[in-house]
């Protein structure tokens, strides 16, 4: 049995095996960072140890480290999490050797999976339906659109597709650069990419006496830079037989590598039905909760029972309830390039469920007493600094409920209505995704956002709320600095307050008098003050009544209302004039490490607008950097390897003309 255990990870998936870790008598060990030293991970667990530095490369994929810190902390069991290590099959044998229990399967299994050319041939064996990959060299105009695969590792990392052969040798040399640097290896391939295909996944659990269940399907078609961003169970649409054939096929996929534990089968599905194999994750996946919810098991919990030599049930596993919809929160923009986020969070808080620091609020019950509802898992809490060293995730938020429409509008709500005070996160982009047309009739694949991502990033008609929310903040903040609240016996010059809105940087001059007629706002009609104060201001808009609450950090204020979100940064009424830049500026967009230069990229040479110069890496993606304008490049001030800041100066283009 199993008494201590230690998480080999960090954020949100280590702080979900620890709450199975308590239910189930277990002591908990967390490892950190130096940049994680605070993290609510690190709080939560009985007892943590430090891995010095900051970079992965220096800590959560040091497995030797990570092992000593295990054996220090007298813990008896490692569980992996998913990412870093957790597909590692190297890792898990150092686990073993040391008298450890791996949470996981067998490395041998992991190994199988590895490669996924390699895997491709053992399913082939296992009569598990397969796309037929296309040799480098021998492309030709019939085979494409091709998508380039990196070998191994995921997340899609080193994926690229190709929709003309003469993008073709760009694009596998930019796919392995990309898998070297991630993997360590820069090892492609090609396959037929199937336009309109759905991901369609099949979670298994088996135990070490023969048994595997297949828990039902997950779509996650909605991604972003092939990375999920919705999921849900079981995937709606599908016929009955081509649900039958995908649980017989990842079933056949377990036992052909002898598979322990809890893994995931992932598929695509064409829009003509037909399914063919993508690759076997060898780990608990990200978007777990889903099946969870629907099955009413846990996993994590089935991960230890059957590690401890624990046989499944017999008669198979439970029969599904109701359906389960899961967004990844992420800071990031996605109307500028996914760009990731960094920042204080000062503050998350989903209604009905808490504080950021995740749970369960259960509204109704399943027929088995179960409860419907809300869940939230999050790495992260008020306060935490979201750093440039890991991957962007706040959090999931998760709807169950009897029907799909159900939990899609609960999701919905439940994100509209959050707090979230901090960098940008995608969250107007989950609950537009979660409210469009296609998804609610479950006609949904992989090229959604390529098809959507304009319109679910521009704020939709009547919506242009930041106006009257610019107001809400200044009048809030008239009253903070103001017993008075910003009112005047006799007539005056109008108040003034500028803001910026966050992150489409529109300016909001507002103007206002507050006397004995009322509010009296300069372009801004229909406006009626009701009540103010420094955190809340009820106005009526159009003769609507509406709260807003304001909550103000140094100069950022946020402003959360039944019209939406929204961030503003309060400017001083005079610009500081070494905030300027020269035209042609190329400034880094993000934080982060400098990984390669465009081939040959020197100065003197003429680039035009759009032109690739240089590649960032932050929050373990890879951010191209283009120019701004057709010019000469006149300054280039990094190199490989450089780290740097927000705002950096990187390059300056000059106008070729002048």
């Amino acid at each position: 049995m199993i008494s201590a255990l230690l998480v080999a990870n960090r954020g949100e998936i280590a702080r979900r095996v620890f709450r199975t870790c308590r239910e189930l008598g277990i002591s908990t060990v967390a490892v950190h960072s130096d940049a994680d030293a605070g993290a609510l991970h690190v709080r939560e667990a009985d007892a943590a140890v430090r891995l010095p530095g900051d970079a992965p490369a220096d800590t959560y994929l040091r497995g030797d480290l990570i092992v000593k810190a295990a054996l220090a902390a007298g813990a008896d069991a490692v569980h992996p999490g998913y990412g870093f290590l957790s597909e590692n099959a190297g890792f898990a044998r150092a686990v073993g050797e040391a008298g450890l229990v791996w949470i996981g399967p067998p490395p041998g299994a992991m190994e199988a999976m590895a490669s996924k050319t390699r895997a491709k041939e053992i399913m082939r064996g296992a009569g598990v339906p397969l796309l037929s990959p296309v040799p480098v060299g021998a492309a030709g105009e019939g085979d494409l659109p091709l998508v380039v695969k990196a070998a191994l590792g995921g997340g899609g990392r080193g994926m690229r597709v190709v929709r003309s052969l003469g993008a073709l040798e760009g694009e596998v040399a930019s796919a392995r650069a990309e898998a070297a640097a991630a993997f360590g290896d820069g090892s492609v391939f090609l396959e037929p990419y199937v336009e309109g295909g759905r991901h369609v996944e099949v979670q298994v659990l088996a135990d070490s006496y023969g048994a595997v269940w297949a828990l039902g399907t997950r779509d996650c078609s909605l991604q972003r830079r092939h990375q999920k961003v919705i999921e849900e169970a079981p995937a709606p649409g599908l016929e009955a037989g081509l649900r039958e054939s995908l649980h017989s096929a990842a079933v056949a996929a377990a036992r052909a590598i002898g598979y322990v534990g809890a893994g995931t089968v992932e598929f695509l599905v064409s829009g003509e039905g037909r399914a063919y194999f993508l690759e076997m994750n060898t780990r608990l996946q990200v978007e777990h909760p889903v099946t969870e919810c629907v099955y009413g098991l846990d996993l994590v919990a089935w991960q230890v029972r059957v590690a401890e030599g624990e046989a499944l049930p017999g008669g198979g596993p439970p029969l599904p309830v109701g359906h389960a919809v899961e967004a990844r929160l992420y800071a990031e923009d996605p109307g500028r390039g996914w760009t990731p986020q960094t920042g204080v969070l000062h503050r998350f808080s989903v209604p009905g469920v808490g504080g950021g620091g995740g749970g369960w609020a259960g509204e109704s019950r399943s027929a088995d007493g179960r409860a419907y509802g809300l869940r939230v898992d999050s790495g992260v809490a008020d306060g935490d600094v979201i750093g440039v060293h890991y991957d962007p995730m706040l959090a999931k938020v998760i709807a169950w409920a009897p029907r799909r429409d159900e939990a899609v509008r609960l999701l919905a709500s439940a994100l509209d209505h959050a707090l979230i005070h901090g960098p940008v996160t995608n969250r107007e982009l989950l609950v537009r995704s979660l409210r469009h047309s296609d998804f609610h009739s479950a006609a949904v694949d992989t090229g959604f956002y390529e098809r959507n991502l304009g319109e679910l990033t521009v704020d939709p008609v009547g919506r242009g709320s930041a106006g009257v929310a610019a107001l809400a903040a200044a009048l809030a903040d008239s009253c903070g600095r103001s017993p008075f609240g910003g009112w005047r016996n006799v007539p005056s010059v109008p108040q003034c307050k500028s803001y910026r809105s966050e992150p489409d940087g529109d300016v909001h001059e507002v103007r206002y008098r507050l006397g004995r007629s009322g509010l009296l706002v300069e372009g801004l009609a229909g406006v009626r003050l009701v009540s103010v104060d420094s955190d809340a201001v009820i106005l009526e808009v159009e003769g609507v009544r509406r709260e807003f609450a304001v909550a103000s950090y140094g100069e950022r204020v946020y402003v959360d209302s039944s019209l939406g979100a929204h961030a503003f940064v309060a400017l001083p009424r005079f610009s500081d004039p070494a905030s300027r830049t020269e035209p042609g500026s190329l400034l880094a967009p993000m934080p982060g490490t400098v990984i390669r230069l465009a081939d040959g990229l020197v100065v003197g040479d003429r680039v035009v607008s759009g032109q690739p110069l240089l590649w960032l890496e932050a929050m373990k993606m890879e951010h191209k950097v283009v120019a701004p304008a057709d010019g000469v490049l006149a300054v280039l001030h990094v190199a490989p390897g450089q780290q740097v800041e927000l705002g950096a100066l990187l390059a300056v283009v000059a106008d070729s003309s002048s």
